[in-house]
């Protein structure tokens, strides 16, 4: 993985849903070949959840974006909140299917958004590694699609003016630019791998990540879905 920084610096529109196919081929057979028991497991990254909880909000939140229905409070807890419940008689192997469907259709709508849709995607790509924590399976946070994500997260933190971050990542021949670039203020340095550096992005527990440095930022300010 060799991607220059400088190609982060304009949007792609169709990187969303190319992240969400990759996400797809590896996460739905996976989920099909789990136990119904795995799925009452509770997510440590979404105190409360379930990993069925994780994946009911994960497909309606794309079967939103397909259908195109953004009413007021869209996204909010609240909101998830109503979305998993209205899913509650549901099977779980019909939630997988709602799951596929959204990941293979929110893509070109994610494309031809202005790009606030973006995160959406990014944001199921997280969750996908928090189930892979759930049970145990290899390559949370990382597997195929982290090239995607990485360019991804630097598509949303420069669209969103976030704290300017230079991160040297160990499979990475250049670092890479993360966050505004106005110069208001210096960039803070990550060195470590993309995979706890995505963690950091997204508010997720550090247990059993790879030792990071970071410097001139403080690891909360980070966080692109907290806010």
């Amino acid at each position: 993985m060799t991607t220059p920084a400088d190609l982060h610096d304009v949007r792609d529109p169709e990187l969303p849903g190319r992240l969400l196919t990759l996400e797809r081929d590896e996460l739905v057979p996976l989920l099909r070949s789990r136990a119904d028991a795995d799925f009452a497991l509770p997510v440590a990254a979404c105190p409360g959840w379930t990993v069925r909880d994780v994946l009911a909000h994960c497909s309606s939140a794309l079967i939103r974006v397909v259908e195109k229905r953004f009413e007021k409070g869209v996204f909010s807890p609240e909101c998830n909140d109503r979305d998993i419940a209205e899913r509650a008689d549901w099977s779980n192997a019909r939630i997988i299917d709602e799951l596929e469907r959204g990941m293979t259709e929110a893509g070109p709508v994610i494309a031809r958004s202005d790009g606030r849709l973006d995160a959406v995607a990014l944001g199921e790509w997280v969750h996908a590694g928090d189930v892979r924590v759930t049970f145990g399976e290899p390559g949370a946070y990382a597997g195929r699609g982290l090239p995607e994500a990485l360019t991804l997260l630097g598509t949303i933190t420069r669209a969103r003016g976030h704290v300017p971050l230079h991160a040297d990542l160990d499979d990475l021949d250049e670092p890479l630019k993360l966050g505004e670039a106005s110069g208001e203020r210096p960039p803070g340095r990550y060195i470590g791998d993309a995979p706890t550096l995505l963690r950091l992005y997204a508010g997720r527990p550090l247990d059993g990540a790879a030792a990071y440095e970071l410097a001139g930022v403080e690891a909360a300010e980070l966080n692109i879905f907290g806010d």
